[in-house]
């Protein structure tokens, strides 16, 4: 099967901050693919906007170099790259002075689609959001991109909010989660509600309980003075774990609709009930001959945050009461692996008996690596001798189902910035999501800090602290085993 590819209208993409990090592996190289697949026309224009001093011909170098390092050789075939360049241009601006803002309007063209990707610190936000008003850059209608971190507390994000919304009204306010952009996260809203198969046992009646699980190999060597100021918490669980939180336990928006799938998110936030401390495991990873400790990478001997932290959390309406839902994530873990587990409760009655192998029916929702949907189900093992169970899956990997190897699945940051050129804002979080999030998450974060919990040592390479397990254990339940 191969994927439609729909072009967008033109338009003038201003990327604040680019020349950073986060432009050069993801942002320039996910449009070049986007321009390769013949959604990105002829007439669009990308603009750089950053502090060097750069010209036309140093950005395009960059934009050069990145492609060369983080796109593929098929995809850089003839001569893609030149003829991408050719939409590529540059100026030098301050954020907090008045250099190079004159220069950037004259480059924005009228009747094109804006949209100002602020790839910069959360810090320079309301600076960018004010000089793009005050040198009359910004039309009415467009759009900015903004990062995460949306705060680190109620507080900050609700400032934030505040900031953005002086100048920019919410509906042109993109709050980019790459987690969202994701192929599977989506197929996720297509299998629950495009299928009659799973929504009448996607409830607590049938659902025993649900894991989401986000590992990662990498330590936080390179950005240990952020992460230390941030801990997993803040960084994975109120943003991107909590998105998934709310895409499986949703209820079925009236449409598919931004405004009314987020509503729909929202309500499962307001259903969160308080953690307790005996349902938090916080982690953090020691070092090892070979690696650094987690207070090493951090360069803070004395430091109690997390790199690592699992959670029991409960949903209190009436389609999830009693179904648990257990979250967790960390550095330095064994395998690098995201994965949602939908875990069916057992059958009433076996008529088997007490037969060895039996397991229950697991949806697997993998979002790295590998992405896809696999449904475990008991089969009858082949050959004679009786009637012996086996687990098989029915596997829907994307990549075979469709006919695409995985460099034909888009980047999220691909589908994301074309969302935003298209004005659809369904993948993107809305200030009172991020708002309602916090609000949950802060007083978790109140509660250790009080207590002055430390967190529990963990050995680089494996699955986490030894009370993560206990934490299903007592339960009667088990964590599913991380792979790659």
């Amino acid at each position: 099967m191969v994927s439609r590819v729909i072009p967008v209208e033109s338009f003038d993409l201003v990327i604040f901050g680019g020349t950073g990090d986060l432009a050069r592996r993801k942002i320039i190289p996910g449009l070049f693919r986007r321009y390769v697949a013949g959604q990105i026309p002829e007439e669009a224009r990308i603009v750089g906007a950053a502090r060097a001093e750069l010209d036309d011909q140093g950005f395009r170098a960059l934009a050069a170099e990145a492609i060369g390092e983080f796109v593929g050789p098929a995809k850089r075939e003839g001569d893609a790259v030149e003829r991408f360049l050719a939409h590529l241009s540059y100026v030098a601006v301050d954020a907090k002075g008045e250099a190079g803002w004159s220069a950037l309007k004259a480059k924005m063209r009228p009747g094109v689609t804006q949209a100002f990707y602020f790839s910069v610190a959360p810090a320079l936000f309301g600076d960018l959001a004010e000089r793009l008003h005050l040198h009359g850059i910004a039309t009415p209608e467009a759009r900015i991109v903004v990062e995460k971190p949306f705060g680190r507390d109620l507080a900050s994000a609700r400032a934030l909010n505040a900031t953005l919304a002086a100048h920019f009204t919410e509906h042109q306010i993109y709050r980019i989660d790459h987690y969202l952009g994701k192929e599977t996260v989506q197929n996720l809203m297509a299998v629950r509600f495009a299928n009659i198969l799973f929504e009448p046992l996607w409830n607590a009646r049938h659902v025993d309980h649900v894991q989401i699980t986000v590992a990662e190999t990498v330590g936080v060597g390179g950005r240990g003075a952020y992460y230390d100021k941030s801990g997993a918490m803040r960084d994975m669980v109120q943003n991107h774990m909590m998105q998934l939180l709310c895409l499986i336990a949703m209820e079925a928006p009236y449409r598919f609709d931004p405004d009314a799938v987020r509503d729909e998110k929202l309500k499962v936030i307001h259903a969160l009930e308080p953690v307790r401390p005996e349902d938090i495991v916080r982690g953090q990873y020691r070092g090892t001959k070979d690696a650094p400790s987690y207070v090493q990478d951090a360069e803070n001997q004395s430091s109690t945050t997390e790199s690592y932290v699992a959670l029991k959390v409960n949903v209190a309406n009436w389609r999830w009461k009693g179904t648990p839902f257990y979250l967790r994530t960390g550095k330095k873990l064994r395998a690098r692996a995201s994965e949602i587990a939908v875990v069916f409760k057992e059958v009433p009655h076996s008529i088997f008996g007490e037969e060895e192998g039996w397991r229950e029916n697991v949806l697997s929702i993998r979002l790295q690596p590998n992405e896809g949907m696999t449904l475990s189900v008991m089969i009858k093992e082949p050959g004679p001798g009786g009637m012996r169970l086996t687990e098989v899956p029915l596997d829907m990997s994307f990549a075979e189902a469709l006919g695409a190897d995985g460099a034909d699945i888009p980047d999220a940051y691909e589908r994301l910035i074309m969302d935003v050129i298209r004005g659809n804002q369904t993948l993107f979080m809305r200030g009172d999501e991020v708002e309602a999030a916090w609000a949950w998450t802060d007083p978790i974060i109140a509660g250790w800090e009080g207590r002055g919990d430390r967190p529990k040592p963990y050995d680089a390479g494996s699955s986490g602290p030894e009370d993560a397990l206990m934490l299903l254990h007592r339960d009667g339940r088990r964590w599913r085993e991380i792979r790659e």
